[in-house]
């Protein structure tokens, strides 16, 4: 069950969300732990009790290490700390990557009998990093261990995030739930009315941009790459980087304002990425709650910055091939995380200093091709391909199937236009705007906001009741 799809909208998270306002507020977190599993059940029948048994391992482990610093025992303390992330690694490593280790052997060894390949579990990925800050958290003393296995549970398996994010930290919500038990907080009219208007423009990108450039971008992917023209290649990369852009921040957006709506603050995962002009800037502003996991629990563990210049390179291409690594259980990912980690590297070298004196709509569209290339990794089509495509776009000979000019029609030209107006920060800029201006602006707070909302609304509706084809890119991850 996804957010887009109408039996999410229309019945669970309606249902969800009146229950869960009704319920008296020692209620709240029991009703949001059973409703959040009922959500992934209903996609993932087996593997909840994959999740229950790893809440009750962290709430468990993280016990464990809360006793054993309480008491002094440093040691105990780094047992049940290392237990903990092998059984949560673990888990992950095994539904995730054994496929292709398994496949990589296989092929080694010149075995050709067909084996039947491991599902993966729907979010693993996310509430096992989740679980795995929780753990760290506690045994640096940044927290304290949940005594509840009701509200640690709640906020591992919480369905706003559990399925792609953002990555939320237990000390962003350890307070909201623990006054949520105690009865000390309900959510307010406030907190209802902004998460509503942030669900729905979440919503909005999903279906009206993101939905609409994959019906319009993802068949191109299905021809060879030598039936493909440099310019279909790079438009295809373009369209592709706002498609997932459109789907990944309409998902968190919707994710951010349903947290909002049941009394929880998630941080930002996404700031206009694509006006950066820098692969450092994107990053800083590209799932942003990914990157700063890795920054706090992977590079700064290892050094960080502080042991000279090599360390440093060398700190920065483990945690992007781990990064690229944690996308998908294929090469291309870690080619992509890789390629990532090459630039930022070299703009850790002295020389980048000079690059910086360009001007600013140079190294804008410098950054922009970076991108658009480490795109073409994501594609999961097979490395091979992968490098074929990329060859053609600098000049590789193709025979192509059909001209860029075909693929376009006035309704797909009107998408393209509102995907890249909205890539830069123009709904900022006019909030700022009505703020230094609130006399004159005062109609456009009052009535054109909320026509707007509606607006997108129906149409969102509109397309759903109409339109089978809504993929969701990070679903697999």
């Amino acid at each position: 069950m996804v957010f887009s799809s109408p039996l999410f909208l229309f019945f669970f998270f309606p249902i969800f969300f009146l229950l869960y306002y009704l319920l008296p507020s020692r209620a709240k977190v029991v009703w949001l732990l059973a409703g959040s599993l009922l959500f992934y059940a209903w996609g993932e029948p087996v593997y909840v009790f994959l999740m229950i048994g790893e809440i009750l391992m962290i709430w468990g482990c993280g016990a464990g290490i809360q006793r054993a610093l309480d008491s002094g025992k440093r040691k105990q303390a780094v047992f049940f700390l290392v237990l903990g992330l092998v059984l949560a690694l673990g888990a992950l490593v095994y539904f995730k990557y054994t496929n292709l280790f398994v496949t990589e052997f296989r092929r080694l060894a010149g075995i050709k009998k067909r084996w039947k390949s491991i599902a993966l579990p729907i979010g693993i990925s996310f509430y096992t990093f989740q679980a795995l800050s929780y753990l760290v958290d506690v045994w640096k003393g940044r927290i304290r261990a949940q005594k509840s296995p009701v509200r640690l549970g709640a906020y591992i398996s919480m369905f706003p995030q559990l399925i792609a994010g953002p990555i939320v930290r237990y000390e962003q919500v350890s307070a909201d739930l623990d006054m949520l038990a105690s009865g000390r907080k309900k959510p307010s009219l406030e907190d209802v009315s902004a998460g509503a208007v942030r669900m729905i423009i979440g919503l909005s990108k999903k279906i009206l941009l993101a939905n609409q450039i994959a019906v319009w971008c993802d068949p191109i992917w299905q021809y060879k790459p030598q039936n493909l023209s440099p310019a279909v290649i790079w438009f295809a990369a373009a369209m592709y980087a706002l498609q997932i852009y459109y789907d990944f921040s309409g998902y968190s957006d919707m994710a951010i304002g349903m947290g909002r709506m049941l009394g929880f603050r998630f941080n930002e995962n996404f700031n206009y990425p694509y006006v950066s002009l820098s692969i450092r800037d994107f990053w800083r502003r590209w799932h942003i709650s990914l990157s700063t996991w890795f920054r706090d629990y992977v590079y700064i563990p290892l050094g960080g910055s502080r042991k000279g210049t090599l360390r440093t390179l060398l700190n920065l291409l483990i945690v992007f091939a781990l990064c690229g690594f944690w996308h998908g259980a294929s090469w291309n990912f870690l080619v992509w995380g890789l390629y990532f980690g090459l630039f930022l590297c070299l703009e850790r070298l002295p020389v980048y200093a000079r690059y910086e004196k360009l001007p600013r709509p140079l190294r804008w569209l410098v950054t922009a091709a970076v991108i658009l290339i480490g795109w073409i990794f994501f594609q999961d089509i097979g490395l091979d391909q992968n490098l074929e495509l990329i060859g053609i776009m600098f000049g590789a000979p193709s025979t192509p199937a059909f001209p860029l000019i075909s693929l376009f029609t006035w309704k797909r030209v009107l998408v393209l236009g509102f995907a890249a107006a909205g890539i830069f920060p123009i709904l900022p800029w006019l909030q700022r705007l009505t703020e230094k201006h609130p006399g004159p602006c005062s109609v456009l707070r009052r009535f054109a906001a909320p026509v707007c909302l509606i607006l997108l609304l129906a149409l969102c509706i509109i397309q759903l009741v109409s339109n089978t084809y809504n993929p969701f890119i990070y679903f697999r991850f």
